[in-house]
């Protein structure tokens, strides 16, 4: 994501407003209705998952939407290990391997002048890992990714932590959530007095903190989603700019927080990549 420090809209950012700038709201619902906010709700959510799972979606016809586990796919994001780059004149094909499967990843540039280039820098390297985040696509009988966002691994553990959350995303999808820690405690069997038997894993667990997932973020990360959340609801999501305003803090450090916020997952670019919304 570029370095927002030399927008106008930082310019002033302990003083008022000027304006104002549409907000976005979080998306992610599994609900459908039949005005169509569901299907919405599935474009903008952001699911992790493997390259085999990438392949065994299913499309009832060509325009069809995508579906993984009886839910409709949207964004998605993986984690795999560069086999080659293939570097064309509009854009660039990675050739990547997860362990499970191995695909495609095309990254379609925005300018000639070279900018795209350094948004990719670190990730073109061959045999390192990557997280893509993107959307499936299909042309004739091959599927590959079309890629709106690619970055280097910072830490080794990010590619287990990956394959845990899609395996996680992908049993609460099937099987629900897992209870929260009030009703584990509750749902235990009575002890030999008659007693209800409570875990030394739930029994002074705060429910509030374990029931929020935003609630392990540093502050400068959890401001930006809790405002971005509070937003009205709009398909283009939140401006960088109101963002800016609402944490009144140094440009650079809401760039850097935002770009973490994306490699972790927690929100997403919409219509460009100045407009944010909650995954």
């Amino acid at each position: 994501m570029a370095d927002y420090s030399g927008s106008p809209y930082y310019a002033n950012l302990n003083n008022q407003p000027q304006g104002y700038i549409p907000g976005g709201s979080q998306y992610g619902s599994s609900q459908s209705s039949p005005g169509g906010s569901g299907r919405k709700a599935a474009q903008h959510s952001l699911r992790p998952v493997t390259l085999k799972q990438c392949q065994e979606v299913t499309q009832s016809h060509a325009d069809a939407e995508l579906f993984l586990d009886n839910h409709e796919l949207g964004q998605l994001t993986v984690v795999a290990q560069v086999i080659s780059i293939q570097s064309q004149t509009t854009n660039k094909v990675y050739y990547i391997d997860d362990g499970t499967a191995r695909m495609e990843a095309r990254y379609w540039m925005d300018t000639t002048d070279g900018s795209d280039n350094d948004k990719l820098d670190g990730a073109n390297t061959e045999n390192k890992y990557i997280r893509v985040t993107g959307t499936l696509k299909n042309f004739g009988n091959k599927r590959y990714i079309t890629a709106t966002h690619i970055k280097p691994l910072k830490e080794p553990y990010e590619i287990f932590f990956h394959l845990f959350d899609a395996m996680t995303v992908t049993l609460a999808l099937q099987r629900g959530p897992p209870p929260k820690p009030g009703e584990a405690s509750r749902a235990a069997a009575p002890g030999a007095n008659g007693t209800t038997s409570a875990s030394a894993y739930t029994s002074s667990a705060p429910t509030g903190a374990a029931n929020d997932p935003f609630a392990g973020l540093p502050p400068l990360q959890r401001k930006i989603v809790e405002f971005i959340k509070a937003q009205p609801h709009s398909d283009e999501g939140v401006h960088v700019a109101a963002i800016a305003r609402a944490v009144a803090t140094d440009a650079h450090k809401i760039s850097e927080a935002l770009d973490q916020l994306m490699d972790d997952g927690h929100v997403f670019s919409t219509i460009d990549e100045s407009h944010f919304c909650v995954s």
